[in-house]
């Protein structure tokens, strides 16, 4: 559902962070955001609820080339990650180009993943997209926190298509870059196919 801006030959894809609340959806987009050069980033916005963010910014990315002539300009969202804002993640789904799930590789966060990986299926098939066809990344992020419970059994609970997974600490910035290219690259993907070229 991307948007092509012929004006200033830009296309606009749109990625969405969905996950758990407190996973660290707002820390990947804030470390991005404070990463990328002035120029090339719109302005970070936030929505803010009594006890949850959506945040937004888009920006365009100067080394990932173009698509039949076109600059790609992403645009980046979190979702809330509170149940209670179901609404709200319906919401920013529609028009979804990719998405990356953050997983909270703690231990007492392992339910609140796959209730949220549910969610994220049950969302998009409403706006008639399907999991499986949609460019997809997995994060496993809070990898250096001592309750992070192994790779494998996060690998086992919450792959859903033999998708690319990254590893993170976004508090620190690991992992975060490795994750945005890896669906920004997908999203091309589907774009020039899409074109033909």
């Amino acid at each position: 559902m991307t948007f092509i801006n012929y004006a200033s030959r830009e296309i606009n894809c749109k990625i969405v962070y969905y996950g758990p609340g407190l996973g660290g959806k707002t820390t990947n987009l804030q470390y991005i955001y404070d990463s990328t050069a002035q120029q090339a980033k719109g302005k970070l916005i936030s929505l803010a609820t009594e006890t949850d963010r959506t945040l937004f910014f888009d920006f365009l990315p100067l080394d990932l080339g173009t698509v039949r002539g076109f600059k790609t300009r992403f645009h980046l969202y979190t979702v809330p990650g509170q149940v209670f804002y179901d609404a709200s993640r319906k919401l920013i789904l529609k028009g979804v180009d990719g998405v990356v799930f953050v997983a909270d590789s703690q231990r007492d966060r392992m339910d609140a993943n796959v209730e949220s990986l549910y969610n994220l299926e049950d969302n998009l098939k409403q706006h008639g997209y399907d999991l499986q066809k949609v460019p997809y990344v997995l994060q496993f992020n809070k990898r250096d926190l001592p309750t992070a419970v192994s790779y494998d059994e996060l690998k086992k609970e919450l792959l859903k298509k033999d998708e690319p997974i990254f590893e993170a600490v976004a508090s620190r910035g690991v992992g975060v870059f490795d994750t945005l290219k890896a669906v920004a690259k997908q999203v091309l993907m589907e774009l020039r196919k899409g074109s033909g070229g």
